[in-house]
């Protein structure tokens, strides 16, 4: 992807894929979660050109980092795109205090606290979704979905992975391309599940060494990939349904 005429074909590639998809599925356009961060910016970028006036990014809070909502405008601002705001902060306390959770008491208790969001965006994706007969997008990247970095049926749960295939390098790049802000290009990562959460805190690995894993070019990260990989294969698959018992 270092020549831009791979970059531009690859851009045009995605764009036309989307289109393709979601119109012999019977969509009628797509709607993805904008959090301001590059993932979903590049979606946005790619969605406004496949579906110019049936694109809808939602803006999702849910006791987020204001900057992060600032950023989700400026992208949509950038690129023209509707959007719609569902802030989910009263939604969570109230199945958090329904569940009987304290959220900081564990690091399991923690992690049940944070996976909640993004199954609620889930939720409220599917709802526009139903609405206007669209597709939902994820914005998960081939570097996350190698070692797990998702929520199952959170941010996992999406209709199409345009960028499945893309590391998070990789992602950067065609970002370059498409004219995303370079503010959204430049800032850490994060899942924005708590305050100062980053994604290479949280994973242990950065990326340049999690994407020098998967391109071949270092293997120095290899066992906390191949680990990671490992315990979240069943995220990537499908539920496992029961043989029935041989006669």
């Amino acid at each position: 992807m270092e020549k831009p005429a791979t970059v531009e074909k690859l851009a045009a590639h995605l764009v036309t894929w989307i289109g393709e998809r979601v119109a012999a599925g019977g969509g009628e356009g797509v709607v993805f979660g904008l959090s301001g961060g590059v993932d979903s910016a590049v979606v946005a970028a790619l969605s406004q050109r496949a579906f110019p006036h049936q694109c809808l990014g939602l803006i999702m809070p849910c006791h987020s980092e204001p900057q992060d909502e600032e950023d989700a405008h400026l992208v949509a601002h950038h690129f023209g795109i509707a959007t719609a705001r569902v802030d989910l902060g009263d939604v969570y306390d109230g199945l958090v205090n329904e569940l009987g959770l304290t959220c900081t008491d564990t690091p399991a208790s923690r992690l049940a606290c944070a996976n909640i969001k993004p199954r609620l965006r889930m939720t409220s994706l599917y709802a526009f979704a139903n609405l206007h007969n669209y597709r939902v997008l994820g914005t998960g990247n081939r570097s996350e979905l190698a070692v797990g970095y998702f929520t199952k049926y959170g941010d996992g749960g999406c209709d199409l992975l345009p960028l499945g295939n893309l590391t998070k390098t990789q992602v950067r790049q065609l970002a370059r391309h498409l004219d995303v802000p370079r503010p959204i290009i430049d800032k850490p990562p994060s899942a924005g599940l708590w305050a100062g959460q980053s994604d290479e805190g949280e994973m242990g690995l950065t990326y340049d060494e999690l994407d020098g894993y998967l391109d071949g070019r270092q293997t120095a990260a290899a066992p906390a990939v191949e680990a990671m990989n490992a315990a979240s294969a069943h995220k990537r698959e499908l539920p496992p349904i029961a043989p029935l018992p041989e006669d």
